[in-house]
């Protein structure tokens, strides 16, 4: 399963990374970028949001079905 997970810096920016758990467990963490401003914060959280998405496997393969 993975998430997007919003943290303060030191510098007090906002960080932003996709963290995939199994079994209860964090396994991996993708840094994805740090803001300072809101502007930027949305930036980075649809591309989290994108990084999640290309791993994704679709539940139906349609393509077989086009004519």
């Amino acid at each position: 399963m993975a998430y997007i997970r919003k943290f303060e810096t030191g510098s007090g920016a906002t960080g932003v990374q996709v963290c995939y758990k199994e079994q209860g467990k964090v396994v991996r963490t993708v840094h994805v970028g740090s803001a300072k401003s809101e502007a930027t914060l949305k930036k980075l959280m649809k591309k989290a949001q994108g990084i999640i998405d290309a791993e994704k496997k679709p539940l139906f393969n349609l393509k077989k079905y086009d004519a």
